[in-house]
């Protein structure tokens, strides 16, 4: 088995490390709810069907309007005054894959200078930023597609600084054996941040207007970056209200990591790491299908099962709940199967691996066939965001066993993988369906099957979970 960390105890939920989870579980809630809001809202942007005879602005006149004249009620407004737009599937790929463009240009910068200048900094201004554009979205809009797709792009690049910088902390913050917990845990924020936003983002939708979902979850993102600041410390050395025990628990389980300063990084010998270009290649085939399902399940929903925006919203939710509890639960038990030495660490990795891209897969390839069947297309629904996550516990967090100095620059460069993944399967959808509805559908699961089929057997061929030869400090003290 790998070399084994520290196994001393101290308490859990009660400890400072879980606190953090917790808080990093919101923030990655408030993010995911600023780049999913479109996804329900844009339902209600182009949905001119209600108001025909549209120009390619706004049915009257435009939201701007409505801000100089703040005496009409909020029902007036809702009815007569929120812009629609002739925005075709094409339009919408390339805005909903904007963002990745956005989080690619900053991931692998800011996840170097997260490890050297500290990420608590940059993921606050990452998330504070994102809010802030997030809150001027429906003016953008009504300035046309373009300035759309600018705020959407900056807004990405924001949001890459803020999840970038996460695996720095944990890097300090997670002993070995808690890894697959504390990681699972806050990234279940994404999870729970999906169901809340397409349950009721639809609800708000109809009540007070599209605009509403984005000036909504903005402002909880600005109040989030105020606890973040707040509370949030780079490592347990600095932070004034953990316990003696909890701080000596923390730092002795991470003896084997060397805490000296980073002065130089191997791309060279990151380049020739095959176990690396296996966790790469698992995040482009992740990525592939959990970006159709976050940024394209409320249309599948409402254009094959024929749902208002509303149940289409509260339909769109229901897969999350799933992805949240699959994402805790799997973190629960692969620390379980590590700290009992049921299992090895990569017996573990490549287990949950093969979970979560062979399970959403056939369920993938089955929806196009029982699409007739509206109980089973939402159990199916229901079981590829969760079982997806799986890999929460797999090839996601593998950095922190490979390479642990460089986890931040290295989770950079795979959400990069995984990001050119999701604008590529965003556009390819966009095109796909807009030549005919049916066939355009089964050829988007298909395809997104086969990539995770590719990404299952490469990740199964070359994966590995001990640290590497060029990852270690004597590597390091020679530059």
């Amino acid at each position: 088995m790998d070399e084994k960390p520290s196994t001393r105890k101290s308490p859990e939920f009660c400890s400072l490390r879980y606190g953090l989870a917790l808080i990093m579980h919101f923030s990655n809630f408030t993010m995911i709810t600023q780049r999913v809001s479109l996804s329900i809202a844009i339902i209600a942007m182009v949905n001119s069907t209600q108001q025909p005879g549209l120009s390619n602005t706004s049915t009257e006149r435009p939201l701007a309007f409505t801000f100089n004249h703040s005496n009409r009620s909020i029902k007036e407004f809702n009815t007569a005054e929120v812009s629609v737009y002739e925005w075709s599937p094409e339009t919408q790929g390339i805005i909903f894959s904007s963002i990745n463009y956005g989080i690619i240009l900053t991931l692998i910068p800011s996840g170097y200078l997260a490890g050297i200048f500290g990420a608590k900094q940059m993921l606050g201004a990452g998330l504070l930023i994102s809010s802030l554009l997030t809150l001027f979205t429906p003016l953008a809009a009504d300035f046309g597609v373009i300035l759309v797709i600018v705020i959407r792009t900056v807004q990405g690049m924001a949001q890459g600084m803020a999840w970038t910088g996460q695996f720095t902390i944990w890097a300090k913050w997670a002993p070995p054996l808690e890894r697959s917990k504390l990681t699972s845990i806050a990234g279940s924020g994404s999870a729970f941040g999906s169901f809340i936003i397409l349950c009721v983002g639809g609800l708000i939708s109809q009540t007070l207007g599209w605009p509403f979902i984005f000036y909504i979850f903005g402002s909880i993102g600005c109040v989030c970056c105020l606890l973040w600041f707040t509370v949030i410390y780079d490592d347990p050395l600095h932070h004034p209200c953990i316990s003696i025990r909890e701080k000596e628990h923390i730092v002795s389980s991470l003896t084997q990591q060397s805490s000296s300063p980073r002065r130089s990084v191997p791309i060279k010998s990151m380049v020739r790491c095959l176990p690396l270009w296996a966790i790469f290649t698992g995040f482009f085939s992740h990525f592939w299908l959990c970006t159709i399902i976050i940024t394209y399940l409320p249309t599948y929903i409402s254009s094959v099962l024929r749902v208002n925006i509303r149940d289409s919203g509260v339909l769109s939710s229901l897969p999350f709940i799933a992805a949240a509890s699959c994402t805790i639960l799997g973190g629960q038990l692969a620390d379980f199967l590590l700290s009992r030495n049921l299992l090895r660490l990569i017996t573990v990795r490549k287990l949950f691996s093969s979970l979560g891209l062979l399970l959403p897969s056939l369920c993938a390839v089955a929806l196009p066939f029982v699409a007739s069947s509206y109980t089973t297309t939402i159990i199916l629904l229901i079981l590829i965001p969760g079982t997806s996550n799986l890999c929460d516990s797999g090839f996601i967090i593998n950095t922190l066993d490979v390479a642990p100095r460089y986890a931040s620059f290295l989770m950079g460069i795979s959400r990069g993988f995984g990001l050119i993944a999701g604008i590529i399967s965003s556009t390819a959808t966009g095109f796909l369906i807009s030549q005919d509805s049916v066939s355009g559908w089964r050829n988007v699961f298909f395809l997104a099957a086969a990539v995770n089929m590719f990404g299952l057997v490469f990740y199964l061929t070359f994966g590995q979970a001990e640290i590497q030869h060029w990852a270690k400090e004597r590597t390091l003290t020679r530059l």
